[in-house]
C-alpha cells in the first residue's frame, strides 16, 4: 500500500484538490475541534463555554498553542501508550522557558505528580501539575532523538512514519517563532522513569490507558507537545499512541492555596510569579 505522505498526485488543479482533501481526511482525527466547545471528548465536570483548546494528537504527530494564565489544561492517555514530550515558554519572553533541573530540585522531587510547579530558570513557576492518575512522567531523558530514531526505524523526520521527537518538535517550534537552539529539556508525561540506587535510568513505562494529567498555566504559555516515543522505551515497533488535549479558563495558584507555602521554597517561586505578573499588569 503506499504511503499517503510520501505519493501524491498533483499533475492537474483538480488532482492536486483531490489529494490535498485526501491529506485532511488522513488526518481529520489529530487536527483540533473548532471550535474547542464541539469536541465530542469534552470533560464531563466543564462548562464547554470554558473550553479554549481541543485536540486529538495522534501518535507521532506534536501540536502547539498559546495560553492564557489560569488556564488548566488537561492531557489524557486514551489507549496507555502515549507519550507526551511537552515543553512550556513564557508566552511574553520565549526565551525564559521550562528547566528540568529547576522543576526537580525546587521543590526537593525528582518524580513530578499533583502539586508538583514545573518551573523556568528564572526561578518562577509557569505551571503546576493539580492533577495526576498516571504517575508515570519523566523529567530526565527526554524525548528519542533523531539520532537514536535513524538507527531504530530507519528515519527520524517528523514527515515520516516514525517521527522522533526531537524532529517534531523542531516543527512546532517553528510555527511559534522558536528554533532548535530555543528549545530545552523536556519533560514527559505518562512514560514513567525511575532512578536505580546506582544511577542507571529504569523505563517503567505507562500506567495504563485513561489516565490524565492537568496542569495550571501560572503565566501567560506557549505550550509545544510531541507525542512520540520515549528515548528508553526499546520496544522494536515505533510505538506511540492518540493523545487527547483539552483546556479551558480556570485560575492562577493564589497565596489561599496550600501548594503555595508547602515549603519555603515553592513559596518564593510562586511569589517570583506574582511579582512578575503584577508587575505587568497581567490579569
Amino acid at each position: 500500500m503506499s504511503d499517503p505522505r510520501t505519493n501524491h498526485t498533483t499533475h492537474t488543479v483538480l488532482a492536486a484538490q483531490s489529494d490535498a482533501r485526501s491529506q485532511g481526511n488522513r488526518v481529520a482525527s489529530a487536527m483540533p475541534y473548532v471550535p474547542a466547545a464541539t469536541s465530542p471528548f469534552l470533560p464531563a465536570d466543564v462548562p464547554a463555554s470554558s473550553v479554549v483548546w481541543a485536540e486529538t494528537v495522534q501518535g507521532g504527530g506534536y501540536t502547539h498553542q498559546v495560553v492564557a494564565r489560569g488556564t488548566r489544561i488537561r492531557f489524557e492517555d486514551v489507549s496507555g501508550d502515549a507519550c507526551a514530550h511537552v515543553l512550556l515558554f513564557n508566552a511574553d519572553a520565549p526565551w525564559e522557558r521550562l528547566n528540568v533541573a529547576d522543576t526537580q530540585k525546587i521543590p526537593w522531587q525528582a518524580y513530578p505528580t499533583v502539586d508538583h510547579p514545573l518551573l523556568s530558570g528564572d526561578g518562577r513557576v509557569l505551571a503546576t501539575i493539580v492533577s495526576d492518575t498516571s504517575a508515570r512522567h519523566d523529567a530526565f531523558a527526554g524525548p528519542m532523538s533523531s539520532a537514536q530514531a535513524t538507527v531504530r526505524f530507519g528515519a527520524a523526520a517528523a514527515e515520516s512514519a516514525n517521527p522522533s521527537g526531537e524532529a517534531l518538535f523542531g516543527l512546532a517550534a517553528s510555527k511559534q517563532g522558536l528554533t532548535p537552539r530555543d528549545l530545552p529539556p523536556s519533560i514527559a508525561f505518562f512514560q514513567g522513569v525511575r532512578v536505580a540506587d546506582d544511577g542507571e535510568l529504569l523505563f517503567i513505562g505507562s500506567a495504563g490507558p485513561g489516565t490524565v494529567v492537568e496542569i495550571l498555566a501560572e503565566m501567560p504559555l506557549i505550550v509545544l507537545v510531541a507525542n512520540a516515543p520515549h528515548a528508553l522505551d526499546l520496544r522494536d515497533a515505533y510505538t506511540v499512541s492518540e493523545l487527547r488535549l483539552h483546556a479551558w479558563k480556570d485560575g492562577a495558584t493564589t497565596p489561599d492555596d496550600a501548594r503555595w507555602g508547602a515549603t519555603p521554597e515553592r513559596e518564593r517561586a510562586y511569589s517570583n510569579t506574582q511579582d512578575y505578573i503584577s508587575s505587568r499588569g497581567i490579569a
